[in-house]
């Protein structure tokens, strides 16, 4: 009949290719949102764990060792360890939050989003505590180490990220937009006046302040938002291009350094920055192709769960081998009192893998624990809610 509409599609049915690809509009949102696991940025994580746990085991060896130029080409490689944790940490919450908003669950997220960043802050304070007499002098509790670094953007990002979610070319122009911005005033920072140094400027009282490292939580969160609305292929493809980047800035380094008044060059220079995002990025696209090697339902090695546990723990990891290698538990034992400034190399990789074992079951055992833990305040919870009449 002319003019007449044809039938409707029978709701079961789907056009061809609708939903193929790395992107899929939920039924509940017109937003796009992939639901792609990236278990690289896990591995990532992992295996920054383990590089973290040799770079501070470092204070097992003989001080002369510890000037040799094997322990230079160890740092390195442990130089990536702080760049990768921080870009996991952007990369994480916006890969939530985006998903969150494409399933209509961000107002639900975000609450959760700010306990765990509060969690973080919390054990960066404990580990403050085992070190400085924040009683006594409680500005202690404001220096500014890794896991306060983390914490500390996670709080700036996440509004940005809640108010973006639900546009996420937005939000991912937002956050590289923002990275590059710090990078490129972070050899500023190093002329900011005191109190404000301490987020700006690298000293004993800051080891990781805000400059430059909040930018590779932006560029996280960059890599983070193409990751849970469009999925791997743009992730794979915004990851080279970060390399690409990153390897001209590396190699602008005179340039660069000339553009700025005098600063320390290894610290805040963007070059620097670049370099090393450049080198996390590159190893996040080696683990992204060792995953799309994986068969999909395939039982994950005794190896790849080992790396997970640190992947999906790093905060626990970080605190317990800080514990065990510093912390005199108990006033008697530490990695550091009966080995510290004594260990030859063979003894130093030793007690390295002892302590990443170590540090390994106690992630497991505290898992345990809360997962227990969290069941038991569920159940207590139910029981306790009154009951509703029929």
């Amino acid at each position: 009949m002319p003019g007449a509409r044809p039938p409707s599609r029978p709701p079961h049915t789907r056009r061809p290719g609708l939903a193929v690809g790395c992107a899929a509009l939920s039924p509940s949102s017109p937003l796009p949102v992939s639901h792609e696991r990236v278990r690289a940025i896990d591995w990532l994580r992992g295996i920054a764990v383990l590089f973290m746990v040799q770079t501070h085991s470092l204070a097992l060896l003989t001080p002369e060792l510890r000037k040799s130029a094997w322990v230079g080409r160890l740092l390195k490689v442990d130089g990536l360890v702080a760049p990768a944790f921080i870009f996991s940490a952007g990369f994480a919450l916006a890969l939530v939050m985006v998903r969150s908003a494409a399933s209509g669950q961000l107002r639900e997220r975000v609450p959760k989003n700010f306990r765990r960043t509060c969690e973080v802050l919390l054990v960066a304070s404990l580990v403050n505590w085992a070190w400085f007499p924040l009683l006594s002098e409680p500005k202690w509790l404001l220096r500014m180490d890794i896991l306060q670094c983390v914490g500390v953007c996670l709080l700036l990002m996440l509004p940005v990220a809640a108010a973006l979610a639900p546009r996420p070319r937005v939000l991912a122009g937002v956050s590289l937009t923002l990275a590059f911005i710090v990078f490129a005033v972070s050899p500023l920072g190093e002329h900011v006046p005191e109190p404000w140094a301490t987020l700006t400027k690298k000293s004993s009282f800051a080891p990781f302040p805000l400059l430059p490292w909040m930018g590779f939580a932006w560029l996280g969160a960059f890599a983070g938002t193409l990751a849970g609305a469009w999925g791997r292929r743009p992730l794979a493809l915004a990851l080279l291009l970060l390399v690409a980047v990153g390897a001209i800035g590396a190699a602008s380094g005179d340039f660069l350094f000339q553009l700025y008044p005098h600063h320390r060059f290894f610290v805040a220079n963007p070059s620097n920055s670049a370099a090393r995002f450049a080198w996390v990025c590159a190893v996040l696209l080696g683990l992204m192709g060792l995953e799309s090697r994986v068969p999909a339902g395939h039982a994950p090695s005794r190896l790849r769960r080992f790396i997970e546990v640190f992947g999906t723990s790093s905060l626990s990891a970080y605190f317990f081998h800080e514990m065990l290698l510093f912390y005199r538990l108990g006033g008697v034992f530490s990695f550091q009192r009966f080995w510290g400034d004594r260990s030859g190399w063979g003894q130093y990789w030793l007690l390295t893998a002892v302590l990443i074992v170590a540090t390994w079951l106690l992630c497991l055992a505290w898992d345990r624990l809360e997962h227990r833990v969290r069941t038991a305040l569920q159940s207590l919870s139910r029981r306790l809610r009154p009951a509703v009449p029929q």
